[in-house]
């Protein structure tokens, strides 16, 4: 996977009915056997064999051609209803076969139930039918509390690092609240704003990624996602108190939703004497974004968020901002908001109406024959590119000589209506586009080009 910064993804680029628990095999003793190194070596055994790969293929534009990419990850199954979880880099809705090899080396299909980029984490389930057709059984592995971890506590890294499955690598935990800026993406898509990282010396290798970390109790305590590039033993996985919120989400409603207000906050470090505040109180506005609710209350990069809500702020160190974000994406979309404020030398009480969290790389979708890749314009890309508002769709591909290149399409452009009906998403091109498969037109198509209207006709 790309690498950004020092930090890369630690995914392999190229390599119903209830199901009854399946018993481990007992293993024969050598030397005391696992017994020696581990407390409770059958609950250990047992999070092993919930471990599976997960082989991946999704359809990718490259330039102007697409091309069939094949990924391999890891993934950890979670419930009796063949819930797995594993990274959102791992397999995303760009994937179009999801394959689970299991303990038993048994194959079946899985699709996904949803994903969530800012955690990197994607539920998958395992086609039931067929693995009551072929008359197999699974083991779900528990969760433990990442929140009681500790420097020191030995844990293991699970999963299949460059196509070795079921590995297990071993280590401790060497800091359980790791902050990372946000500076890497998932396809573009922003990862990481909203919860620390446990950091391990446990070898976390490409093909782990959407392993789990367990305990010597076989607990899982965490999912293996990233390592540090050009180092070793600096390791990386996402708590599993983060994990469970976002299950829980995914499985209603297979998204997961978040209120945000648009500013970008920096740690104080030791700012308080500057700003004239007590020790450990209040957040720094690093950014506000335009347009956004923050903007709109007349929030302004430097102001000190002394509260929210009345609850008071710590955001001295970098580690403590992920759960000051965390608060305010926790309230519900649309839900008022008090921030105590200081700026400068005054105080004062600002109120802000939250907005519904978007990334700024809205939905993407393809139409082969016409030879575009397409993605819908969200809020945070209009503001950023000064849109009128976000409508229309972007295009993000174009494949050379098929009709939309033939027409005079670019890259860039901003398709806002398709045979004069106004487009706000995929779905409102869908229509027209089947209708020109089926007994393929003209269709008149409607450009915003940099600060022109442009007209073209896509020809079959």
């Amino acid at each position: 996977m790309r690498a950004l910064i020092l930090l890369m993804l630690a995914s392999a680029g190229l390599m119903g009915p209830v199901v009854a628990a399946e018993e481990p095999e007992a293993v024969p003793a050598l030397n005391g056997g696992l017994s020696a190194y581990l407390e409770h070596p059958e609950a250990f055994r047992r999070a092993q064999q919930a471990v599976v790969r997960i082989d991946v293929r999704e359809v990718a534009w490259e330039g102007d051609s697409q091309r069939l990419v094949r990924g391999q990850g890891s993934g950890v199954i979670i419930s009796d209803q063949g819930h797995i979880l594993t990274n959102a880099h791992v397999a995303s809705p760009d994937a179009v076969e999801i394959l689970i090899t299991l303990a038993n080396l048994e194959r079946v299909p899985a699709h996904l139930v949803g994903w969530d980029h800012w955690t990197d984490l994607s539920l998958l389930q395992l086609d039931l039918d067929e693995v009551e057709e072929k008359g197999l059984s699974f083991t779900a592995a528990p969760f433990g509390p990442s929140e009681v971890l500790q420097p020191g506590m030995p844990v293991y890294a699970l999963g299949t690092p460059n196509g070795l499955t079921r590995t297990v690598t071993r280590g401790i935990i060497s800091n359980p609240q790791r902050y990372f800026a946000a500076t890497n993406s998932i396809r573009g898509y922003e990862t990481g704003y909203f919860n620390n990282w446990l950091q391990t010396d446990a070898a976390i290798n490409p093909g782990n990624s959407g392993g789990p970390l367990v305990t010597p109790d076989g607990k899982v305590v965490g999912i293996n996602t990233r390592s540090y590039l050009g180092a070793n033993n600096l390791s990386f996985a996402v708590p599993s108190a983060t994990a469970q919120e976002v299950i829980e989400q995914l499985k209603d409603k297979g998204e997961v939703v978040r209120s945000n207000i648009g500013i970008r906050p920096a740690p104080l470090r030791d700012l308080e004497a500057f700003f004239g505040l007590d020790a450990n109180v209040g957040m720094l506005i690093d950014s506000v974004d335009s347009g956004s609710p923050a903007s709109e209350a007349g929030l302004r990069a430097g102001d000190i968020v002394l509260a929210i809500d009345g609850e008071p702020v710590d955001g001295r160190f970098a580690e403590q901002l992920p759960p000051i974000l965390h608060r305010i994406a926790e309230k519900p979309v649309g839900a008022p908001l008090e921030l105590q404020v200081r700026r400068g030398d005054e105080e004062m009480t600002v109120p802000v109406t939250t907005e519904r969290l978007e990334s700024r790389v809205g939905e993407r979708g393809t139409f082969p024959e016409w030879g575009l890749s397409l993605q819908e314009v969200s809020k945070p890309l209009a503001r950023e590119r000064r849109y009128e508002n976000d409508e229309g769709l972007l295009v993000i591909g174009l494949q050379n000589a098929f009709p939309a290149d033939r027409a005079g399409v670019r890259e860039g452009d901003i398709i806002l209506s398709a045979n004069r009906k106004p487009l706000a998403t995929l779905e409102d091109l869908r229509g027209v586009y089947e209708t020109y498969r089926e007994a393929p037109q003209r269709v008149l198509l409607e450009l915003r080009r940099g600060r022109e209207i442009v007209v073209v006709v896509v020809k079959p």
